[in-house]
């Protein structure tokens, strides 16, 4: 199985700086394609959330480049809990260091963090913050958001006392249950949420910050990303500009950004 791959990030309209870090790297294994897709979203109310978001991508850039080859060596029927293994390893590592950087120097920062590799015909997903990953159908006709939102508003969903569209345009959407470095400092740690699932041919899969699809409906993503018009990169790449622009054009202030992958 091979991919598709396109991305695209924007400062957006409001902020001077992209606090958004995004990795999207491609090897291969045995004549097949192996793709890590990592999106963090620096918390912008916080001082050097573009610094917290970039390592990391740091991090994960380095795992794949020097860990992976060792995990995939030894078989792709362990490389499940060698893969949450790592993560853990990392995303609780990078948590610890931001927390010491920040007592040190009287500072608050964080990141959200979600990563996805496809390896072997099977998805694998870390995930802490409000990214998502939306995965949507070959034929076109549904999406799924694969990911659950670690946020006030979502979880005020879980208790019966918001409806999903209510959530969506909650003030508390934005308020974060968990993150990468600002609980570390606050006393508290991350508990990243896992899963997997089978890779289908022909599916479209996306990872996007907040900023992306605040002002954009799933059917719109459905319809801008539809697996049957997405033949090429320059397809993929051509959607996510086209909705940044969206989102600018309806009033999104965040920085925006989307990585897209095709199963092919």
């Amino acid at each position: 199985m091979g991919y598709l791959l396109s991305y695209h990030t924007d400062t957006g309209r409001v902020k001077n700086v992209n606090q958004d870090a995004l990795l999207l790297q491609s090897g291969c294994f045995k004549g097949e394609q192996i793709v890590l897709a990592v999106l963090c979203d620096g918390m912008g109310g916080l001082e050097k959330g573009e610094a917290a978001s970039a390592a990391v991508i740091r991090r994960f850039a380095g795992w794949f480049r020097k860990e992976l080859p060792v995990m995939l060596k030894k078989g792709l029927d362990r490389l499940e809990n060698s893969v949450l293994s790592a993560w853990t390893g990392i995303l609780e590592q990078e948590d610890e260091a931001m927390g010491i950087y920040g007592r040190r120097h009287g500072v608050l920062m964080g990141t959200t963090a979600t990563a996805m590799l496809f390896a072997g015909g099977v998805y694998y997903i870390a995930h802490v913050g409000d990214g998502r990953v939306y995965e949507l159908d070959a034929s076109g006709d549904w999406i799924w958001q694969l990911t659950k939102d670690q946020t006030l508003a979502e979880r005020e969903v879980e208790q019966g006392r918001l409806t999903k569209q209510e959530a969506e345009s909650d003030s508390r959407r934005n308020v974060l249950l968990q993150s990468i470095g600002a609980g570390s400092c606050m006393g508290g740690r991350p508990v990243p949420s896992f899963m997997r699932g089978p890779v289908r041919r022909g599916r479209v899969y996306l990872l996007c910050s907040d900023g992306f699809r605040h002002e954009i409906s799933e059917e719109e993503l459905l319809r801008a990303f539809h697996p049957s018009a997405m033949a090429g990169e320059s397809d993929m790449k051509r959607a996510c500009i086209r909705l940044t622009e969206l989102d600018k054009a309806r009033g999104e202030n965040d920085n925006i950004s989307v990585l897209a992958v095709k199963a092919v």
